[in-house]
């Protein structure tokens, strides 16, 4: 017997995710009805996933549903936000129980770790397509990507370029490789770096979630901020699966070029850098400093002196590499 619209949402979300008491009206009505903290900002972003472009055909749902909420997370931890309510709009070929049940336990158990209530949302029939909205909450003022001057360090955290060779493993495109299932649960289960955006509030001059490749993304940190970059190529942190699956130069092109890595590119400003060191140690955090913006626009990566061409910068959904 197949579902219904209401029993499918009464089943798999209308408890999705956590109770929050600042929830007045949730999932069930027309529209949801919810408070803000006093003296805090509103914080909204929107993704979309859509099958065969964001995640394989045939990805496996829960990961569908951590990566729907985790790429949303990471934009709001890039502006140093803390989470409270996510929308969701779900569009499926069929409703499928257990696809139903693993997508949604993908979601809730992301939501429940960040505190965030599933607050409403659509269901519909179509071609796979996931939408979530993310609400959140700021006090003060949000990072930006425009905040950045010429001489500020430039940081990135975690080891970009895992994603996509997680991606290329579970297409088929590498062989297995030593440490392949860390490459793989780098893609299908990203780790928003919320705690991290938001202490990072308090150091840095600007911030971007590294989505469609650090090259491009760093350089829209860069034009946002009226500058250019300059990134090291042996600072680049790589980890060792990858070093293991690509080898070294493969792995730091992907490093620079690769997508969907949900890691966070920020400056700091020369003042401020000691104090992040001491308060907030890499090694604790998990961040590394890989160049600095300049006075110059574009973006260059450096190599032994020389600077260092490659055939993208990231991704562009209208034109695909960039």
């Amino acid at each position: 017997m197949s579902l219904s619209e209401f029993d499918l949402i009464e089943r798999y979300f209308r408890h999705c995710g956590v109770k929050r008491e600042d929830v007045c009206l949730g999932v069930g009505d027309d529209a949801a009805v919810l408070e803000c903290p006093p003296g805090q900002r509103l914080v909204a972003a929107m993704d979309t996933l859509v099958d065969g472009v964001h995640f394989p055909h045939g990805a496996p749902p829960t990961s569908i549903g951590h990566r729907a909420l985790a790429v949303n997370l990471s934009d709001l931890a890039a502006m140093g936000a803390r989470a409270a309510w996510a929308l969701l709009a779900l569009t499926l070929p069929e409703a499928q129980e257990s696809w139903l049940a693993q997508f949604a336990a993908g979601f809730a158990g992301l939501a429940r770790r960040h505190n965030v209530a599933l607050v409403g949302g659509d269901t519909t029939r179509g071609p796979l397509c996931v939408t979530v909205q993310i609400l959140g909450h700021v006090q003060g003022s949000a990072m930006l990507r425009s905040g950045g001057r010429p001489g500020d360090a430039l940081f990135v955290s975690g080891t970009p370029g895992d994603a996509a060779a997680g991606l290329a493993l579970e297409q088929g495109r590498w062989p297995a490789s030593p440490g392949s299932r860390y490459l793989r649960e780098r893609f299908l289960f990203p780790t928003p770096r919320m705690e991290l955006g938001e202490r990072l509030r308090e150091y840095a001059s600007a911030c971007i979630d590294v989505s469609d490749g650090l090259l491009g993304d760093a350089g829209k940190l860069a034009a946002a901020s009226g500058c250019g970059a300059q990134i090291c190529y042996a600072d680049l942190p790589l980890s060792q699966p990858l070093l293991w699956a690509a080898g070294a130069e493969r792995a730091h092109e992907l490093a620079l070029t690769g997508g969907d890595d949900y890691e966070l590119c920020f400056s700091v400003g020369p003042g401020q850098i000691d104090r992040l060191l001491a308060q907030m140690p890499p090694q604790r955090w998990g961040y590394t400093r890989i160049g600095t913006l300049r006075e110059a626009p574009g973006v260059d990566v450096v190599r032994e002196g020389a600077v260092v061409a490659f055939a993208h910068s990231g991704y562009d959904h209208f034109s695909g590499p960039a």
